[in-house]
């Protein structure tokens, strides 16, 4: 490997599982710089804006530094010993399957292993579930259904080889922008073909061959059309096919699909099956739009019974690849942090399994069938049937379905434990127990990417005095449980090499997930592990899986799952006439508790929000930046509406990301009904239904200031600016004093005001001084405000008198809102740039001013400004 230079350190980024290599320099005072590793098999020094901020996200504002029992401070050992006697205690009284984990995929394979073998091997429930459920199960039952394991046949170099690749569900340009930027490059070199199928016309569309508006939840009739059409034209393997069994009824049952039902015409999808059936040389990448499904795990299976059919599966340039939503979801797989597997891909309702899991650990106890997977485990927890639950890096309160049921049901349970870096989290405030963690950058483990190359992630900063790696929490907690011996461990590299041991028996059993020739890891051997692809054992050395046509059946053949279109749960009607889809926005992360503190992220999209087609929005009486009110049968919220038609007429998306910390009345989870898909127990959160209607607002503001603000209207939305926060703010109560409401909300009761007030046309300004330098400012209108929102965010580095003017004054840049958040760069000097240099393709603005030139997220957006604005005759 290139060496990098000496005090930089090679770790992982903990964001998407696409599994990109980093380069951390620390500064000496707490900071770091970022950079991508060049030699990283993943990204080759490719970082999206997310990545690139990284060094924005750490520092101790925000950290919890001492573990809490019931919101006060105590010690580790108090803490510790009452969750020790608290657990053993219920499982006393009520049985193991009173407790339960829910854990999480940015936890690292070590933490990860060390819960899974707590709960399951000496507990003895298999209660312990993950956010990778809602992410990623579906995939994992379609793999075990057809391979017999839990295997991604391909690798990343796949994309690079393929003459056609096939997105579906995945708006890959957004949430996995390094992948796309391979995907794009190599189709600039060998004119790869590209269809797009979504629902939506993503920014992941705008380099696409062919974009398939496909109606939500309708992938598995276009697979099953795609099947028969193969067949039909002889393009079936006959060889391979002797390599499986039940292609026949797999066939049958694709016959009896309509394709009507996927809304595409019969030319699309004509389009569609020639390109794929005249192309040998086919990757499809699936994601979140085919695992979030009450039939995602058929949806899968309708894919790879396509890639089977044809032996395109496991040969370079050709086979399915599934995408992971988080950092560590693939190594949460292989642990069997999920409810229903054991470690290494081993089965937990296989008794040989089961036994020989149990006699490696010295295990007193091993469940014999599968725990309650996420969304009944929250359930139970609402009926009083667990009784102790541990929650560990992740925030169920706001991330699964019925959030506010899930809210409730974490209330009212009797013994709570909440481990995380923060206590402002939805989920965290909700806890009797909250334990400080270690955070990334502060901690050493592995992490397993979505093409399964195992890279270590390293310490960089010190971690602050009082918090405490996860698996070092866990295994103290099983040590005061009373099994000493078997949780004494003393580094992360121990726990590998007995996880990689354990992987051995997997291998002998002859399932597809061993890394024992990594079980002789020294300490140096650990400490310096390169990216490595699994498998890593005698038999074999990482590269594809299945080109030689075995699989990991007891038979090895693989199998044809028949599958049928099965409509969403729920139904459309005259009450919620609008189908949900929900997703990400391009620099957020999950609920935000990372990326949120970035100013450079959140300046994109600042605000929650709702795409609506302008037909449907003209219909409603929606007009451009009003604010909607949006009810499903379960709940309801308030969001921005964005008028496009991005969406099609009777959908509408919303992003995924705002808290109860961030902006209370948006999130958007209390809208999603718990349905799940009865093989994977994944819900199916991008088709739920809704109705909308107009926000009857009194008033709206927006509001800049040095310091937080504590807003307490209907509707608020806060992010941080680069001087300190923004914020949006609506109202339906009259305020009669609108100096004292700014005074209240900014929390500067002394300061002194500078105001202009209309009542009579709805309209305040107000700032706030402290020693002659603002503080803070209002502005309040009768609809959505109009100001210069990024200028007022620089606040008060420009302040002038003229600062209630809400514009930009002639003498200061205005680059407009930010567009690349990779480099910085506003809408308006974009703008600038395409009219004043007569710079008319997306290559020539990155020339002149980078953006677009890192992850390339932000090109689409540039490509639409240039068409804008490009003269008829630069056009022809």
């Amino acid at each position: 490997m290139t060496a990098s230079r000496t005090d930089e350190i090679r770790s992982t980024c903990p964001y998407c599982g696409v599994g990109c290599g980093v380069l951390l320099r620390p500064d000496a005072h707490g900071g770091l710089s970022v950079r991508g590793d060049p030699d990283h098999p993943a990204n080759h020094a490719r970082l999206c804006s997310k990545g690139l901020a990284l060094a924005e996200t750490v520092g101790l504002s925000h950290r919890l530094t001492a573990p809490q029992i019931e919101k006060q401070s105590s010690t580790w050992d108090e803490a510790l010993s009452l969750v020790a006697r608290r657990f053993s205690e219920t499982i006393a009284e009520h049985g193991p399957d009173s407790v339960a984990f829910y854990v999480s995929g940015q936890l690292l394979t070590e933490d990860y292993y060390i819960a899974n073998k707590l709960m399951k091997g000496f507990i003895g429930s298999a209660n312990i579930d993950t956010n990778s459920r809602l992410c990623m199960a579906s995939t994992v039952a379609g793999h075990k259904r057809a391979f017999g394991t839990d295997t991604v046949p391909q690798t990343y170099e796949d994309l690079e080889e393929a003459d056609l690749v096939v997105l579906v569900g995945s708006n890959l340009a957004w949430c996995h922008p390094v992948l796309y930027q391979r995907l794009i490059h190599a189709r600039k070199r060998r004119g790869t073909k590209l269809v797009v199928i979504d629902p939506r016309r993503t920014a992941t569309c705008d380099d696409a061959d062919l974009h398939l508006a496909i109606a939500p939840g309708a992938d598995v009739p276009l697979f099953n059309r795609l099947l028969a059409v193969l067949h039909d034209r002889g393009l079936a393997d006959k060889a391979f096919l002797r390599n499986t069994q039940g292609y026949e009824d797999a066939l049958a049952a694709a016959r009896q699909d309509d394709p009507a039902v996927t809304g595409l015409s019969e030319l699309q999808i004509a389009q569609f099956c020639d390109l794929w059936a005249s192309t040998e040389k086919v990757v499809t990448v699936f994601s979140q739009g085919v695992n979030q499904s009450t039939s995602g795990a058929d949806k899968v299976n309708a894919i790879l019974n396509c890639h089977l059919a044809t032996g395109r599966i496991g040969k370079r340039g050709c086979g399915p690849l599934s995408v992971t939503g988080q950092p560590n979801a693939m190594g949460g797989r292989e642990v069997g942090g999920l409810a229903n597997m054991l470690a290494c891909h081993m089965d937990i309702e296989n008794p040989r399994h089961r036994r020989a899991v149990g006699d490696f650990w010295s295990a007193p106890t091993m469940p014999a069938h599968a725990g309650l997977k996420a969304v009944d485990m929250f359930r139970a927890v609402g009926q009083g049937q667990i009784k102790a639950l541990w929650i560990i890096h992740t925030n169920p309160a706001v991330s699964m379905p019925d959030a506010a049921s899930v809210r409730a049901a974490i209330a009212s349970c009797p013994f709570t434990v909440v481990s995380d870096i923060t206590d402002a989290t939805d989920t965290a405030r909700l806890a009797d127990v909250l334990l400080p963690a270690s955070a990334w950058g502060e901690k050493e483990g592995t992490v397993t990417n979505s093409d399964r190359t195992i890279s270590r992630q390293r310490a960089a900063l010190p971690a602050p005095e009082g918090t405490r790696p996860d698996w070092a929490i866990l295994a103290e907690v099983g040590r005061r449980m009373g099994w000493e011996t078997e949780f004494d461990y003393g580094s992360a590299a121990e726990i590998f090499r007995e996880y990689a041991a354990l992987s051995g028996i997997a291998g002998e059993f002859g399932l597809d997930f061993d890394i024992s020739g990594l079980s002789g890891l020294s300490d140096l051997d650990y400490a310096d592990l390169a990216p490595t692809r699994w498998p890593v054992c005698r038999a074999k050395q990482g590269g594809r899986f299945f080109s030689d046509g075995r699989f990991f059946h007891t038979d090895h053949k693989a199998r044809f799952v028949p599958v049928s279109y099965r409509r969403p749960a729920a139904k459309t009607g005259p009450r919620y006439p609008f189908r949900l889809n929900t997703g990400r926005v391009r620099d957020q992360w999950h609920t935000m508790t990372r990326t949120g503190l970035s100013p450079r992220l959140s300046a994109h999209l600042a605000e929650p929000f709702i795409e609506i087609h302008p037909h449907d929005a003209d219909r409603l009486n929606i007009g451009p930046a009003g604010l909607v009110r949006v009810e499903s049968p379960i709940g309801q919220a308030i969001l921005r509406a964005r008028i496009t038609d991005t969406v099609q007429c009777g959908q509408v998306f919303a992003p995924m990301h705002w808290t109860g910390e961030t902006a209370p009345a948006a999130r958007i989870d209390d809208l999603i009904a718990p349905a799940c898909d009865p093989v994977s127990g994944q819900p199916e959160s991008k088709a739920s239904v809704v109705r909308l209607e107009p926000f009857a607002a009194k008033w709206y503001g927006f509001a800049v200031s040095a310091d937080p603000m504590q807003p307490s209207c209907d509707y608020w939305a806060r992010v941080p600016s680069r001087m300190g926060f923004r914020a949006e703010l609506a109202g339906t109560s009259d305020i009669a004093d609108w100096e004292a409401e700014a005074l209240r909300l900014f929390g500067l009761k002394d300061a002194s005001v500078s105001s202009i007030i209309d009542p009579a046309r709805g309209i305040a300004r107000i700032a706030l001084f402290k020693g002659g330098r603002l503080q803070a400012a209002l502005f309040v209108a009768a609809t959505p405000v109009a100001v210069a929102r990024d200028y007022l965010a620089t606040l008060p580095e420009y302040a002038g008198s003229d600062v209630l003017s809400g514009r930009v004054p002639v003498d200061v840049p205005d680059p407009g809102p930010n567009l690349c958040a990779c480099f910085g760069v506003g809408v308006n000097t974009i703008v600038d740039a395409i009219q004043t240099q007569h710079l008319y393709s997306v290559d020539a603005i990155g020339a002149a001013l980078l953006a677009g030139t890192n992850c390339g997220s932000c090109r689409p957006e540039i490509a639409a400004l240039i068409q804008m604005r490009r003269p008829q005759e630069a056009a022809e």
